[in-house]
């Protein structure tokens, strides 16, 4: 090879790894911001392209007060990005021909108690048009009781008025996943766990991720801690996810969570048609934060698809995933800071826009 091709490989070579390494700066940088301006105590990111990840970061604290770093292996919890999964799950059984999203919700689960004129699908439930209610008080989002059983933490809103008629209207509900949960378990003859393992967990190689349990201390895990109205950083009390386990109660690692994206990229978990249909407005139009089967649509108009995930806000914890077909990326970023969910999303989507940038 003549000395003048070879000079100018190498000279390639090395402006593209000087590139690589200021996308990898410029994106340690923004979680590191995070940290310096006291908006979390710990927080990782991830970023994948094509399958592969990229980049993977951490910075701050998994416990403060024993100086535990944050890593790229501790655990937060996800919050809502629970429920994506329990979609994909969901959607799994639809496309065996074991579920009809169409037929009330009581086909499938006898105990159901039905209270509208038109009856719950599992249409409604996966969009969240099914008007069941929310948490009634802080009491059921701080709950300190442990349900052994999904259908234990369905009794406690079982009973309860819907909001509006069943597919008239979009409210956000962590009780009508618990409801998909039941459904899982019902159809499959699997514990809710036990599926999401072997079907999405595990197909996904999702080697940190579970259902958080109390009475299990698991190495990796991360203390908990929320900023208050002032802003100033406090550790806090966990309380206990059981009474919304499809809907909000796994933990999982940031890598983990772009796992779980590439898997949905690649059709590993379900099938294209199957994502187009989920990623597809099911929210109804005057709904400004369109919603589809499980995720958030962030794109906008007609390509409301274009980029899809959900964002995770809950005691001790932050979260957001963004997954773009278009650029076979996926990015996650999580913290184990509550009230700071504005900021995490925005570290997300600005990781979005380092890693697409063009090289130079």
């Amino acid at each position: 090879m003549k000395k003048s091709i070879l000079t100018a490989i190498l000279l390639m070579c090395f402006t593209l790894n000087a590139v690589a390494q200021t996308k990898a700066e410029a994106s340690k940088a923004l979680i590191e911001n995070l940290i310096k301006e006291k908006k979390v105590v710990g927080v990782s990111a991830s970023y994948a392209v094509n399958g592969e990840i990229q980049w993977a970061s951490a910075a701050g604290f998994a416990d403060k007060e024993k100086k535990s770093e944050f890593t790229i292996d501790t655990e937060v919890r996800t919050a809502s990005i629970a429920k994506s999964m329990t979609a994909i799950a969901v959607m799994q059984l639809v496309e065996q021909g074991l579920v009809d999203i169409n037929l009330p919700i009581d086909t499938y689960i006898p105990e159901f108690v039905q209270k509208g004129k038109t009856k719950i699908t599992t249409k409604h439930l996966l969009s969240h048009t099914s008007g069941i209610d929310a948490y009634k008080n802080l009491k059921e989002i701080e709950s300190k009781v442990n349900y052994e059983t999904l259908l234990d933490a369905y009794d406690v809103f079982k009973n309860r008025k819907l909001r509006f008629e069943p597919g008239t209207e979009f409210y956000y509900t962590s009780y009508g996943y618990v409801i998909l949960g039941i459904l899982i378990e019902k159809v499959s003859g699997l514990s809710f766990e036990a599926y999401m393992q072997k079907h999405i967990w595990d197909k996904a190689n999702m080697t940190n991720t579970g259902i958080e349990k109390p009475q299990i201390k698991r190495q990796h895990t991360a203390s908990l801690y929320s900023r208050d109205r002032k802003d100033r950083l406090k550790n806090i009390e966990a309380n206990n996810l059981s009474n919304r386990i499809p809907a909000g109660g796994f933990y999982s690692t940031a890598s983990d969570l772009v796992k779980f994206g590439n898997a949905l990229l690649d059709n590993t978990l379900v099938s294209e048609a199957t994502i187009k249909l989920m990623t597809t407005h099911h929210s109804l139009e005057k709904v400004n934060n369109s919603y589809g089967f499980g995720f958030y649509l962030y794109g906008k108009r007609p390509n409301e698809g274009g980029i899809y995930g959900h964002n995770g806000a809950q005691t001790g914890t932050s979260t957001q995933l963004f997954i773009i077909p278009s650029r076979k990326t996926v990015v996650a970023v999580i913290s184990n800071t509550s009230r700071a969910g504005r900021e995490v999303s925005t570290v997300a989507g600005e990781l979005c826009n380092i890693f697409n940038q063009k090289d130079e």
